[in-house]
């Protein structure tokens, strides 16, 4: 299956961007498209359309807690691992996209985009894919 093509498909459907990316790896984590669309959704347009943190991150990060996270507080802890990842991730993006902030990758204030939502969505599911050799 190709992920990013499926995802950019879902983002013409109508998927938030953190939608996009959460919901292309419902095999994966064994969660079923209705609930990861719906968890995913208030993280769209940055945070409910505040343009804040980048939805497309931000779906990337809740499938890394997903795909690493034992479930439970008890026994072994995973939150540590799970945070490497996150950042692993967040600085990946940030390398390639300078920011992470969904105003700034828009170019709303300045009028030159960084990168595109659609961009963004393939390239969070490819960081998905990398860092979890999926």
């Amino acid at each position: 299956m190709d992920r990013k093509k499926k995802a950019l498909e879902l983002r013409e459907k109508g998927y938030n961007c953190c939608q996009a990316v959460a919901c292309v790896f419902s095999e994966d984590t064994g969660i079923s498209e209705e609930i990861l669309f719906k968890a995913a959704e208030g993280f769209g347009a940055g945070m409910g359309g505040k343009k804040s943190a980048c939805g497309a991150l931000s779906g990337a990060v809740m499938i890394a807690g997903f795909l690493n996270s034992k479930g439970n507080a008890n026994g072994e802890l995973t939150k540590e691992s799970t945070y490497t990842i996150v950042r692993d991730m967040y600085g990946l993006f940030l390398g390639k996209n300078t920011t992470t902030i969904c105003e700034e990758l828009m170019g709303s204030e300045t009028g030159a985009p960084l990168n595109s939502c659609s961009d963004c969505v393939t390239d969070c599911v490819g960081l998905v894919e990398a860092l979890f050799n999926i």
